[in-house]
């Protein structure tokens, strides 16, 4: 039995304190830990200044080179994202112009910043903006006043009938331009706002700027400066022709020398007037004139309320014709009066040869 017990009690295994519990160490006090850190301070000399820059910035440029390394391929990535949609836009509005011909507003306002062009004649650029500002203008007419839509079948028709109509005004206009150029012909801002200033005077433009806005807007989708750039360049068209057109002005100052010489004006009228509808009437227009009367150019009703009945102008240039007017009667803003009429050459008669030896080059198919 002790044997027993005295086996038992050796086979008991002993107890390892050992790795049981950690061994507590005593916590140094905080102004030891604070002599220990300042203790780890480097000191920096005069002598070793550059030793500890030296290592500072070595340590930051590994900061520093993946960060510039992060920012080349930002430039990369951001002008290669760039150039992709400069090339893209490009892309779009090349078909968007040159294959179906679209004619919305931002097509429009991309051609009123880059100089596109839809054709050439001669050495001269016809741009894209001056064909889809005629283009346009007869579209909103026709779609708002004419209520055509372009979409169907007749309208289509109607549409392509119009492009080659604005077609050929930017054409003839690059035309003329060329021969202004040639011949030292000029139309100033000056002049378009003595034009306009004219026909205001008249109430033809409406009562009043606000009003005649509105007119410009709802008929052709203008506002003023799009009027005056029209004008300015059919006032040019007649300078030109007006500069060229020698024997027309021959024609009217020699029936003013004739008149000044005593001649009838009924007679001189029927003999030489170029207006076939009054000429056998001794020039007499066959209904009465009033200030504003929008069969008559402004230019002859605004000489003709400065005569006395029995007084005759000089010669009248309208743009289109060289007139002399003749003051028959009058009762208040009612005049009655006769004219003797010179018809200019048209402009093709001056763009017909340079047509022939410098013909246009389309860049669109219409």
């Amino acid at each position: 039995m002790n044997k027993l017990k005295k086996l038992k009690l050796n086979k008991i295994p002993k107890l390892k304190l050992k790795g049981r519990f950690k061994v507590l160490k005593r916590r140094p006090a905080p102004e030891e830990r604070l002599k220990e850190a300042f203790a780890n301070v480097p000191k920096i000399t005069n002598e070793t200044v550059a030793e500890h820059r030296e290592d500072v910035l070595s340590s930051a440029r590994k900061y520093i080179y993946p960060l510039n390394h992060s920012r080349k391929r930002i430039v990369i990535i951001s002008s290669s994202i760039i150039v992709l949609a400069v090339i893209g836009f490009f892309v779009y509005v090349g078909l968007s112009l040159y294959d179906f011909q679209d004619t919305n507003g931002f097509i429009y306002g991309v051609t009123q910043v880059l100089p596109l062009p839809v054709a050439k004649v001669g050495s001269s650029w016809v741009s894209y903006e001056s064909y889809l500002f005629e283009l346009r203008r007869y579209m909103h007419y026709y779609e708002t006043q004419q209520q055509v839509n372009f979409s169907t079948k007749t309208g289509q028709t109607q549409l392509d009938r119009y492009k080659q109509q604005a077609m050929n005004e930017v054409v003839t206009d690059t035309y003329v331009k060329q021969l202004a150029s040639k011949y030292g012909v000029n139309v100033t801002d000056q002049q378009v706002n003595q034009e306009v200033s004219l026909v205001q005077s008249q109430n033809r433009l409406g009562t009043n700027m606000q009003e005649f806005n509105a007119v410009l807007n709802d008929f052709w989708g203008w506002n003023e400066s799009d009027f005056k750039r029209e004008l300015k360049m059919q006032m040019l068209q007649q300078a030109v022709v007006e500069k060229l057109d020698t024997a027309t002005e021959q024609k009217a100052v020699s029936a003013l020398t004739s008149l000044k010489h005593g001649a009838n004006f009924a007679t001189l009228a029927a003999q030489v007037s170029d207006d076939t509808s009054t000429k056998n009437n001794g020039g007499q227009y066959p209904n009465t004139i009033t200030p504003n009367d929008p069969n008559i150019a402004p230019q002859i009703t605004q000489i003709l309320f400065k005569l006395k009945p029995g007084q005759y102008s000089g010669i009248i240039n309208t743009g289109y014709t060289l007139e002399i007017v003749k003051v028959i009667s009058r009762q208040g803003n009612n005049v009655q009066a006769a004219h003797i009429s010179f018809n200019f050459q048209p402009i093709s008669t001056y763009i017909a040869p340079l047509m022939k030896t410098n013909p246009p080059h389309y860049f669109i198919h219409l």
